[in-house]
């Protein structure tokens, strides 16, 4: 399955590479499942993500390699890809991408592919999975609004 959400934000997209750090991480987490960061690495190639999902009753890990990144004149990006994913996953792969507008701003991009070990899962995932990334939209908009000062 295949999801995208784009968000603009008011911050050229060099200052939002440097806020995709753990502080941002953090604040992008949904409130449920409630998420234990292990470690964050950071955004370049080679560099990892452990998370801890709470659903209460059992604990899920997902682990993510970031195993590509590439910075120009107009976009920053990188892939995360799992390696070690919660059951109801069986592949991911999230291409963050981060637009330099012409009006200064930015545009990012959570471009998503995954699969579950069902079918039928994947179509029960996809609007669980779009609601998360719909969540970010306005964590993204404030976070780079208050980091610099538009």
């Amino acid at each position: 399955m295949h999801l995208k959400i784009n968000t603009k934000v008011k911050s050229n997209y060099m200052d939002v590479k440097k806020g995709f750090n753990k502080e941002l991480f953090l604040k992008l987490n949904p409130p449920f499942p409630p998420v234990e960061l292990k470690e964050f690495g950071g955004c370049e190639k080679g560099d990892k993500v452990h998370l801890v999902l709470n659903f209460i009753f059992f604990k899920q890990h997902w682990i993510s390699d970031i195993t590509y990144d590439h910075t120009d004149d107009q976009l920053f990006e990188f892939i995360d890809e799992g390696v070690r994913l919660p059951f109801f996953l069986k592949y991911w792969k999230h291409h963050h991408v981060v637009r330099s507008d012409k009006d200064g701003g930015a545009t990012i991009v959570d471009d998503i592919t995954f699969k579950s070990p069902f079918l039928l899962m994947d179509y029960l995932l996809y609007p669980l999975l779009w609601g998360q990334f719909i969540y970010r939209k306005p964590i993204y908009r404030k976070f780079f609004q208050e980091r610099h000062g538009f």
